[in-house]
Order: structure tokens, then C-alpha cells, then sequence
């Protein structure tokens, strides 16, 4: 994997990031990115690095349940992940595509069960009620084989 070479700005933006002492700062980090990209001060590619930074650090802060949004690959997923939630049922195919994303984008399952958590504890807040269809077990023994 070729590594992106980080403007002055971005590395500054990076230092920021890894002083943060909490989810608050690096939500306020990630605002002012995008705001940055906005105004075209960095790169896209950038902003998705610095953004994914920004989701790893914020995973090091176990003790809040709180989403950091950033521009991120995790970030895309989780957009993907509320469109699927809004009609408040998650079906089998839902589940399929979205697990194709994950693999698309590197999120792994414990990302997706921590991110799913999180959105689910958000509806239930709001009085929402979510289901989710779930796959069925092969039970053990069920057929003979020859």
C-alpha cells in the first residue's frame, strides 16, 4: 500500500489528534477538517485519513458510548448502517450487503457490533423499537453424510 504524503496543515491536524485528551476534542478536530476540506485547505484524501485516525483514537476511549463522526471509512458504514435501520427492520439481504461493505471497507465485525450497539441504544432513546432477522443455526448432526 503506497502511504499518502501528509501536508503541513494535515500534520498538524495529526498532532491535534493525538493529544486529544477525550471524544469531545476529536469531534471538534474532525469539524474543523471538514470545514478544511470545505474550503479546500486539504485534500479528500487527507481529511478519509486523518478521519480514520480520528475513529482509532476515539476506539482508545472505552469509558463513553458516544459517536465520533469524521469524515472516515467507518463513518461511510455507519451512514449505510442508519439507512438500513430507518424502516426499523434490518433484513437477512440488508445484513448481507452490509457485510459486503464492511469487507469493502475494513470494518470489522467488532466495529460493526460496537457501531451497531451504539446506533440501537440512540432509537432507544428516541422510543424506537429496531428488529433484526437473524440467520439461522445449522444444528450439528442434522444431516448424514455418505
Amino acid at each position: 500500500m503506497v502511504g499518502l504524503r501528509l501536508s503541513r496543515r494535515a500534520r498538524k491536524f495529526l498532532k491535534r489528534i493525538q493529544r486529544a485528551p477525550g471524544k469531545y476534542e476529536l469531534q471538534e478536530i474532525a469539524s474543523t477538517i471538514q470545514a478544511e476540506l470545505d474550503k479546500r485547505h486539504v485534500s479528500y484524501d487527507e481529511a478519509l485519513t486523518l478521519g480514520n485516525i480520528i475513529q482509532h483514537r476515539a476506539d482508545q476511549f472505552v469509558d463513553d458510548d458516544t459517536i465520533v463522526y469524521a469524515i472516515s471509512d467507518r463513518d461511510a458504514y455507519r451512514r449505510t448502517l442508519e439507512l438500513y435501520l430507518r424502516d426499523a427492520l434490518l433484513t437477512k439481504t440488508e445484513q448481507l450487503l452490509l457485510w459486503e461493505e464492511r469487507r469493502r471497507l475494513g470494518i470489522s465485525d467488532r466495529d460493526h457490533e460496537r457501531l451497531l450497539e451504539q446506533l440501537l441504544a440512540q432509537w432507544r432513546k428516541q422510543g424506537k423499537k429496531v428488529n433484526i432477522d437473524s440467520f439461522e443455526v445449522p444444528r450439528e448432526g442434522g444431516e448424514a453424510s455418505a
